[in-house]
């Protein structure tokens, strides 16, 4: 795991989405097209959280978000979310 220079204010965290499935169970090779974005990463920065509320995820915790939680950005030229807590709906 790199080591972010980013750091995220109050609630956001950046996550890294886990990589597109590329196959299927049954074995048909899925064209880029076609796949699904991802609804799971992994955090790699957390802010400090809200005056009233600490943040309840940490760095390298799995987890699920929503479809189209958060804001694409790119770091040192790999892509990763930047979204709100609030969007994150289960540690795995």
């Amino acid at each position: 795991m790199s080591k972010l220079n980013v750091k995220p204010l109050a609630d956001r965290v950046i996550v890294e989405p886990a990589p597109a499935e590329e196959k299927t169970a049954s074995g048909i090779i899925i064209p880029d097209t076609a796949k699904e974005k991802p609804m799971k990463g992994k955090i790699v920065a957390v802010g400090t959280g809200k005056k009233d509320e600490p943040m309840s995820v940490k760095v390298g915790d799995n987890v699920l978000y929503g479809k189209y939680a958060g804001t694409e950005i790119q770091i040192d030229g790999k892509d990763y979310l930047i979204m709100r807590e609030s969007d994150i709906y289960a540690i795995i």
